[in-house]
Formats: C-alpha cells, sequence, structure tokens
C-alpha cells in the first residue's frame, strides 16, 4: 500500500550540463500533473508525463526539471564581419575624401556599436534526452520508496482500527443474540397475559417483533471487515477500494443501530462508526 505523499530527487551530469529532477506528490482525488520543463525540453514533455501515469494513478504530482550549463558553455560572442568591413570602408573613404589623419587600430571594435553580438548557443535536447529519463527514472523510483515507506505507517495505523472494528462487531453479534433472548422471552410471557419484563423499555417489545433480527447485517458486517483487513495488504492502489467497503461497513452499522435501537448495540455502532471515520481520514492520503 502506497501513501499518495511522498518526493523524490534525482540528477545527472551530460555534456557540462546538470539536469535535476525533483518530484512531489499530494493528496488528490484524481491524477494531477503538475510540470515545469525547461524550454528545451518541451519536445519530450509527453513522454514524461506517460511515464508518470504509468507509475502514479492518484494524487497531485509536482515534477520540476532543472537544467543548469556550466559557465560560458550556454552562451557565444559573434564578431559581425561584414558590418566591420563597412567600418572600415567607411572610415578608409574619410580618411582619403577629408584627408584625414591617424591609423585604424583594434580600438575600432569596442567602439562601434552592434559589432559584437551574445546569443545562445542551440541546445542539442536528444543528445541530453537520455540523461533527462534516467534521472527522472531514479527520482520516481526515490518517490515511490517514500511513498510505500510512509503507506506502511498507514496501513500499521488503519490495521489496529480495524481490529477495534472486528472486535465491535463481534460485540454487537453478542450483545443482538442476550437482547434477542430476552426479547422472546418477555414476548412469550405479554402473549400469557403478563405485565413486561421489569426493566425493559416502553414498546421493546413490540419494537422487536416488528422489525426482526439482525443477523444477516452482522454477517455482512463481519465480512466486509474482513475483507478491508485483506486490502491493506494488496501491492496495487487500493484507496478507492477502501473508501467503498467502507461505506458498505457504515451502511450495515446504520441498518444494526435502525433495526435494534436498544442502548447497549447502539453504543457498540456509535463506536464503530467511530473507528470508520478515523480509517476514512487516512484513506485520503492513500493512492
Amino acid at each position: 500500500m502506497r501513501s499518495m505523499t511522498g518526493y523524490g530527487e534525482a540528477s545527472r551530469q551530460v555534456r557540462g550540463t546538470k539536469i535535476t529532477i525533483q518530484v512531489r506528490s499530494l493528496n488528490h482525488r484524481h491524477l494531477d500533473l503538475q510540470l515545469r520543463v525547461p524550454r528545451e525540453y518541451l519536445s519530450f514533455e509527453e513522454e514524461i508525463r506517460r511515464r508518470l501515469r504509468e507509475r502514479i494513478t492518484r494524487g497531485r504530482v509536482d515534477l520540476f526539471v532543472n537544467r543548469f550549463a556550466a559557465k560560458g558553455t550556454e552562451r557565444m560572442l559573434e564578431l559581425d564581419e561584414a558590418l566591420l568591413r563597412q567600418y572600415l570602408g567607411s572610415i578608409r573613404t574619410a580618411k582619403k575624401k577629408f584627408r584625414l589623419a591617424g591609423d585604424l587600430d583594434v580600438a575600432l571594435l569596442t567602439s562601434g556599436p552592434d559589432l559584437f553580438q551574445v546569443r545562445d548557443k542551440e541546445v542539442d535536447a536528444k543528445a541530453e534526452k537520455e540523461a533527462v529519463f534516467h534521472a527522472l527514472q531514479s527520482a520516481l523510483l526515490k518517490l515511490d520508496q517514500s511513498r510505500r515507506r510512509e503507506g506502511r505507517q498507514l496501513a500499521a495505523d488503519m490495521e489496529s482500527h480495524i481490529v477495534h472494528l472486528t472486535k465491535t462487531g463481534a460485540d454487537i453479534e453478542a450483545r443482538a443474540a442476550e437482547i434477542g433472548t430476552r426479547l422472546v422471552k418477555a414476548s412469550i410471557v405479554v402473549r400469557e397475559g403478563d405485565a413486561a419484563p421489569r426493566g425493559e423499555k416502553d414498546g421493546e417489545v413490540s419494537t422487536w417483533a416488528f422489525k426482526g433480527d439482525i443477523n444477516e447485517e452482522v454477517v455482512r458486517l463481519k465480512t466486509h471487515v474482513a475483507a478491508l483487513a485483506a486490502a491493506l495488504r494488496e501491492a496495487g492502489p487500493v484507496g478507492k477500494k477502501i473508501d467503498f467497503m467502507l461505506q458498505e461497513i457504515q451502511r450495515e452499522l446504520n441498518t444494526i443501530s435502525s433495526k435494534m435501537p436498544q442502548l447497549e448495540v447502539v453504543q457498540l455502532v456509535l463506536a464503530g462508526k467511530g473507528g470508520v471515520e478515523k480509517i476514512r481520514e487516512q484513506t485520503q492520503n492513500i493512492e
């Protein structure tokens, strides 16, 4: 079982460029991918998304791809030779025409505007693609390890609540049997013309006779709780499955309290619902 919360990071070095990938996942009802990719890698952003979807089924995933090039390797200085020739030609023409003195030297290169242009080098994204996906694989592996580690902690906490739910189901079954026996005896007494036994609430005998027992509900409750415990041991995503089972358990508890509203049963049902809510809170963190 995996939590939806985790973090992974990995780096690769290629041709003087460092590529770092950070991936973080948070709770979310569905799969929500948020990517921050350098413009140099936009051509394979969709493949990154596909690999994320292969590994993650639920949660908000923030992925950051950072590219750090060594200083001086990403930009280059270019001399506009054609423009320089025009400068030199114009100066020579002016010297001859106006009989100007002086020699031309390299100082012209620093004084002439626009003779030099600084531009970014073109990045060979294909050459860096392999490094990007190696880093992505390592980051996702660390993310998965983080999510599994937290998943084990969540499972341990949920198992403790399932133990209490199992005990609650057994206690409800025992109390229902006691109440059923007591009310059957009371019903016999009433049919024989005697007053209801002392200690029985008003209308308790008729209520039992009208609504019947809760044996089927107890059996389903125990079955759902056992299935819930088994789901925690499954390897794949189980969050939605657990949430569905909790709804079924809640439904059985509601039916039990409706069909047998005696105080001792209602108290057990409330305790069971408390356990269901605690598990439901943890389920919000499970993939």
